[in-house]
């Protein structure tokens, strides 16, 4: 191998993994975050904006009535979207192991 070759690519414990695989890897990780926090924040973001509305319109300003809606719409939403979110972790962790197998051979 050259050493532009060997510039080009990335040795962890003798295992060499190319800068392409290395961005595949990486944008997997990122999608697969997205997927799985995405409907978290999203009921967050719904639940504190609809009591901050409340709290404007009766002009309430307590800060744990924005903190305990939140924390019940969270933990409802993991106890409906949990087995998905887990599926997501569990395609992603194969397809990672997958990929260590392949390369490591």
């Amino acid at each position: 191998m050259s050493n532009a070759q060997l510039d080009a690519q990335l040795v962890i414990n003798g295992i060499t993994m190319s800068p392409e695989l290395a961005i595949e890897v990486v944008e997997k990780m990122l999608i697969s975050a997205v997927w799985i926090a995405s409907p978290i924040l999203g009921v967050a973001l719904a639940v504190g904006l609809l009591v901050s509305v409340i709290q404007v319109v009766t002009q309430v300003q307590e800060m744990t009535l924005t903190f305990v809606p939140k924390m019940i719409a969270i933990v409802g939403i993991l106890f409906f979207l949990g087995a998905w979110m887990l599926g997501i972790l569990t395609e992603f962790t194969k397809e990672m192991f997958y990929v260590a197998f392949a390369n490591g051979s």
